[in-house]
């Protein structure tokens, strides 16, 4: 089990976003310097957070800004615009136990509704984790009130 790091990237990005709005226009170039990957990678993730409401993309001065302040930007909101998991879910079930084992035969049916509140538990966490906490925990971190 792994979320891509398409999250961390989304909330690297959001981060920035806030972080440099005031000093420098906002690249895919000068965020993908920060995040330390390829400028496509961060395009592409852009996009997700642009198609999700989150940041504005714009030709010329204005470049990239949030779309909503970041104490408004949830994780959940970013784990879904980035679309970490597929429609499987968080958790990849092995596709063919033997259904001559009862083990096998039965495993589907003891684990699939545990799996699925462990998912609906880390997705209402996620619900609570703004952008703007991490904000201000780097800003702490720099020294920055």
């Amino acid at each position: 089990m792994q979320i891509t790091s398409k999250f961390t990237i989304g909330v690297h990005i959001i981060a920035a976003l806030e972080y440099f709005k005031n000093d420098y226009s906002m690249t895919s170039s000068f965020l993908a310097g920060s995040v330390g990957v390829n400028p496509v990678l961060i395009r592409t993730i852009m996009t997700e957070l642009k198609d999700a409401g989150l940041i504005k993309i714009s030709q010329g001065k204005t470049g990239i800004a949030l779309a909503k302040p970041v104490d408004e930007i949830s994780f959940y909101d970013i784990y879904k615009a980035v679309d970490c998991i597929d429609e499987k879910g968080l958790f990849h079930f092995h596709e063919n136990p033997n259904v001559n084992c009862p083990v096998g035969r039965n495993i589907h049916k003891a684990m699939d509704k545990r799996l699925s509140n462990i998912q609906a538990s880390m997705e209402n966490e996620m619900k609570n984790i703004t952008v703007g906490d991490v904000y201000s925990d780097i800003k702490r971190e720099m020294g920055i009130k």
